[in-house]
């Protein structure tokens, strides 16, 4: 019986496979399983061989090379061919936007338009290497500014791998020649280092007037610094440099800080101490992380000891920053080398001795009251072509002197009065192109308080104090 049974079974299955429809289901399967198979295979072959013949290159938007390289492959590539110049052309742009005003008119600014590949796939060629472009917007954003993250990929073949180093050569000397003549400011924004606005034109050392030899000691110690890096080590000597400027509001700290950067080539790092949300650990990692050949600006630094006074009713005690992060910030273990810091007070009684100690400010200077020397040469800096002769400066000079702003009175004895840099160029940027009516003016210089609600007299020079 079982015997029987066991043949039925058999022939069912054979019934199957002679039925057309079972065996046609059967055989469609079978050419899907090989074709999913060799689809996975043939997927497999080509991220080998991709793997093996293509070379991909990745930056992020937090990459100091990314805006160079939106500018290189902006840039115009000429004698391409038809073919390439096909192959090659970027249908997708996005556009920045700047303005500036016109320069000795009233009206509109004028507007200049930079256009640069936007989202997607482009082909470029350099040299004779065709690289893919892939420009990317995500989804996530930087918790500090809230920008959505940005990536640029590269592709090229294997064989051209090397032609990577020239492209972000170039690209890195398309963004030093854009920069060229200018200062870039840092700013610390999150736990990052960004651009404060648009590079300043580099203001020239020579426009910034400091008493008689001020000005060159700190430039001569700084430039001898710099060439000193392998003195350093091999004294086992951190190899960073303070410098503390303090002296009255207007006296030109913190110009003088602009031009030195400008006649260095290097940008400015600036950290208001006060900010709120300034942590010490916070303090400590951007002093670690400064942008390349920059010098550090920390204003004010007395108002880093604001936080020692008792707590406020409403909870406040002014800055998180504390005495003792900002010590071990400037120099302690945690300091980061290869470092020039700038400190600018106006207030130095206020600053601890152990701030000021060598080794955390290696050089003090006083920038104060303007002197006649300053005087004298501002002048022969703003009327020097028209008061050839100096009879003017002479004028001005003893204009104040009489009115005691160097500190003297005619009679010798102390006046207790002194003016800044800052006034007197206010007051020569009044009488821009009448040096008598400086002369006539110069009263405007003497230093007033005005009291709440008291009027400003008619014609009365509106200066820096």
């Amino acid at each position: 019986m079982s015997t029987e049974s066991a043949s039925a079974s058999v022939l069912n299955i054979n019934a199957l496979f002679d039925n057309p429809l079972f065996a046609g289901g059967i055989g469609l399967a079978s050419l899907g399983a090989v074709a999913a198979f060799a689809r996975k295979g043939a997927i497999a072959t080509l991220g080998a061989a991709r793997r093996r013949l293509l070379v991909n290159v990745e930056i992020s938007k937090q990459d100091p090379a990314y805006p160079w390289v939106l500018a290189w492959l902006s840039q115009p590539r000429e004698n391409l061919g038809f073919i390439t110049s096909r192959l090659t052309r970027i249908h997708n742009l996005s556009v920045i936007t700047t303005t500036a005003s016109r320069t000795g008119a009233n009206g509109p600014a004028h507007a200049h338009f930079f256009l640069q590949p936007g989202y997607g796939r482009h082909i470029v060629k350099f040299g004779s290497a065709y690289i893919a472009v892939n420009r990317e917007k995500h989804n996530t954003a930087n918790m500090n500014t809230g920008e959505p993250h940005e990536i640029v990929q590269l592709t090229t073949l294997w064989a051209h791998r090397h032609v990577f180093e020239d492209v972000f050569s170039e690209a890195h000397r398309l963004a030093a020649k854009a920069s060229e003549g200018k200062t870039v400011v840092y700013s610390a924004r999150g736990m990052d280092w960004v651009p404060l606005g648009d590079p300043r034109k580099k203001r020239p050392l020579a426009s910034v007037i400091l008493d008689e030899g001020v000005k060159e000691a700190v430039v001569d110690d700084v430039k001898d610094f710099m060439e000193r890096q392998q003195w350093y080590v091999d004294r086992g000597i951190p190899y960073r440099r303070g410098y503390l400027l303090f002296g009255p509001p207007g006296s030109g700290k913190t110009s003088f800080i602009q031009a030195l950067a400008g006649e260095l080539d290097f940008s400015v790092a600036m950290i208001n101490l006060s900010e709120m949300g300034m942590t010490d650990d916070k303090l400590a990692y951007l002093l670690t992380k400064l942008p390349k050949r920059s010098l550090l600006l920390l204003e004010d630094a007395d108002a880093a000891f604001i936080n020692r006074r008792q707590r406020e009713s409403d909870g406040y005690n002014g800055a998180t920053v504390t005495f003792s992060g900002l010590l071990n910030a400037l120099d302690g273990v945690a300091a980061g080398e290869e470092r020039i810091a700038f400190l600018t007070t106006n207030h130095i009684d206020r600053l601890d001795p152990a701030l000021i100690r060598p080794g955390r400010v290696d050089l003090m200077l006083r920038i104060g009251e303007a002197t006649r020397f300053q005087a004298a040469r501002m002048w022969d800096r703003f009327y020097g072509d028209v008061d050839e002769d100096h009879s003017g400066r002479e004028r001005f000079l003893g204009r104040l002197d009489e009115l005691g702003l160097f500190g003297k009175g005619p009679d010798g004895k102390p006046s207790h009065r002194h003016t800044s840099t800052a006034a007197i160029q206010g007051l020569f940027l009044f009488n821009k192109n009448e040096m008598n009516g400086a002369i006539d003016m110069a009263e405007g210089l003497i230093p007033k308080k005005f009291e709440v609600g008291e009027a400003i007299p008619e014609g009365a020079i509106k200066t820096p104090a």
